[in-house]
């Protein structure tokens, strides 16, 4: 049986690599799905979705406190002058 459907992204989503998405199927808006998930049910808007099959794993919101709170603290003047010796400062640093 083949079956046919619309499927809607909303804006300011990213769809990872090789993720496939069923018909009649909506990805909100500002949405994250992870790569090589398989998308069988309507996502959320502003949520991070991954696996086979696509689940809820955080918000967005949620996910971005995580990104900020892992990455590290560095002087913005001193890596638009050397990027290089910058990140090797903070590398080093950790």
């Amino acid at each position: 049986m083949i079956k046919y459907g619309k499927i809607s992204i909303g804006d300011n989503c990213f769809i990872g690599a090789n993720v496939t998405i069923l018909p009649g199927v909506t990805i909100g808006p500002n949405s994250i799905v992870g790569a090589g998930s398989v998308v069988t049910k309507n996502v959320e808007p502003d949520s991070v979705y991954a696996g086979v099959p696509a689940r809820r794993i955080c918000s967005l919101r949620e996910y971005a406190d995580k990104c900020l709170e892992n990455t590290p603290a560095y002087n913005k003047e001193a890596y638009c002058r050397d990027k290089k010796k910058e990140v090797l400062r903070i590398l080093n640093s950790e």
